[in-house]
């Protein structure tokens, strides 16, 4: 009995045509690792530079692998690297649903269609039977033992309550098909398997389903990792199968890993432990430079663009091209991160790094006392990630069990004798501050130090170990001594005094 025409005519007059269309379409098993936010960005950005769609669709169709709470996890990565998209699950869109388990019946009409068309067939080899074949040859291509199957024995085991599995038909001769990024690639048919589309509880597998919603939603262009290429005959296939256009195939090159532990460079993957999106947020990145650095891990600029490393998304939008993308590896390199991620931390304003810096600092600084905003104002300029910043503070709750020696230093020429009369002599004036300001500090530190006819380094050094304890401080002695306060200061002055007498 052949298949009624009128759904499938009803789903194409649904497609939408005439614009760019693309799609971000994530496995919610983990969370997004930098390759993935890479394909994100760039499957966004084809989209925003043609003024067109960007889709967002969830392929849940792996259930053995879903991992809770990663679909909330790939919003809110998309949405805090301002990867807007126009048609998805929250959002809707005129050819949802944008959840592949939610258009599960979609799948197997489409593989029926198949199978009418000799496109595709059952299979209802055991797991026994697939097993014994790749005993000798792990990578031994199924034998096509039911596709002799006649269809009076099919109809037997379906009508039996066998299970089975449907398979695409790869038809003899070769494949060619275009990659925006490699050119043009041919394939040789009989190096192709006959890939399972529908499995046996009825779900699709990623290739088939891909191929269905990607033509369904009108994608123009599906961007993936170079990882796929060796898939893409297979897809071709599909497509011609059922008369589709073909779309755009952009594939980008791997993202390599150098592992600092091991010295081995291998492919980023999240099943490896690389560092994720989330894992970069809560090593103190942010959210721009991360998205800029990712923009440029195997794309560039090109013409009067081609040396310019940081953009704004707008800037983006208007510089990408796909001819920009390079088939070599790129390789992350997280001393370039840190120089991004520190460029685009001066670029706050006071204000924005100071909000974005106060929960590191209440990390190690839980005194109310000392204000944050002014212990970030110090901190601007001398770190590279906020996670840098919890082990810069520390001393301002509690001051180290420090060495003395730390009170030499030959460049501000001081020794412990020279060190305890700095501090014998700083008391005194400090103490009788009637105004606890940094410019009064500032104004009685360096008239103290023309009066006793030394450098100011040589005053200064003594005193902002004695109120750190450390050699290397966010700010000098005077901002110092202005955010702990009088009294602290004074008292760590004296414990400083101790040290030194011995």
């Amino acid at each position: 009995m052949s298949i009624d025409k009128s759904w499938f005519d009803q789903m194409e007059a649904r497609v939408p045509r005439g614009e760019v269309r693309t799609r971000f379409a994530p496995s919610p098993t983990g969370y997004m690792h930098v390759g993935n936010l890479r394909t994100a960005l760039y499957t966004w950005l084809i989209a925003r530079h043609a003024g067109g769609k960007f889709l967002l669709r969830i392929e849940d169709t792996d259930q053995g692998r879903l991992v809770e709470g990663a679909v909330d996890v790939i919003y809110a990565t998309m949405r805090r690297c301002g990867l807007d998209w126009d048609e998805g699950p929250d959002v809707g869109g005129p050819v949802g649903p944008y959840i592949q388990t939610q258009r599960r019946e979609f799948y197997g009409k489409y593989a029926e269609l198949l199978i009418e068309k000799g496109h595709a067939y059952r299979c209802f080899c055991t797991e026994e039977r697939l097993e014994a074949l790749h005993k000798d040859d792990p990578n031994a291509k199924y034998d096509r033992h039911c596709l002799s199957l006649s269809p009076e024995e099919v109809q037997a085991r379906l009508d039996a309550g066998e299970p089975y599995v449907i398979r695409q038909r790869i038809p003899e001769g070769a494949t060619t098909f275009h990659d925006a990024v490699y050119g043009e690639i041919t394939v040789d048919n009989a190096e192709l398997d006959d890939q399972v589309l529908i499995k046996s509880d009825g779900l699709p597998t990623y290739n088939f389903a891909n191929v269905i919603d990607d033509h369904l939603m009108g994608i123009t262009h599906v961007v993936r990792g170079a990882e796929y290429l060796s898939s893409a005959p297979k897809y071709n296939l599909l497509y011609e199968a059922f008369g589709w256009e073909i779309p755009t195939y952009v594939h980008c090159s791997s993202v390599m890993f150098s592992d600092p532990a091991t010295g081995t460079v291998r492919k980023m993957s999240k099943r490896h432990g690389d560092p994720s999106y989330e894992d970069l947020v809560a090593q103190g990145y942010l959210s721009q430079a991360v998205v800029n650095y990712v923009a440029l891990l195997g794309w560039a600029p090109h013409g009067e663009l081609a040396e310019q490393e940081f953009f704004t998304m707008d800037e983006l939008v208007r510089a990408f091209e796909i001819e920009g993308i390079s088939k070599s590896p790129s390789a992350f390199d997280i001393d370039k991160l840190n120089y991004f991620n520190a460029a685009y931390l001066r670029a706050l304003s006071p204000e924005e790094f100071a909000r974005e810096a106060q929960p590191w600092i209440r990390q190690s600084v839980n005194n109310p006392a000392y204000d944050a905003a002014a212990i970030a104002s110090l901190l601007q300029a001398r770190c590279e990630r906020l996670s840098d910043i919890p082990e810069k503070v520390d001393f301002f709750d509690t001051l180290p069990d420090y060495d003395p020696e730390l009170f030499t230093n030959k460049k501000s020429k001081t020794n412990g004798e020279v060190s305890l009369e700095m501090l014998r002599q700083a008391y005194p004036v400090l103490e009788g501050l009637g105004c606890w300001s940094q410019d009064a500090i500032h104004s009685a530190l360096v008239g103290l130090a023309e009066k006793l006819g030394v450098k100011n380094a040589t005053l200064m050094w003594p005193l902002r170990i004695a109120v750190a304890g450390k050699a290397v401080t966010p700010g000098g002695a005077v901002e110092l001594c202005r955010i702990l306060g009088k009294d602290e200061v004074l008292r760590r002055m004296k414990l400083g005094m101790e040290k030194l007498n011995g």
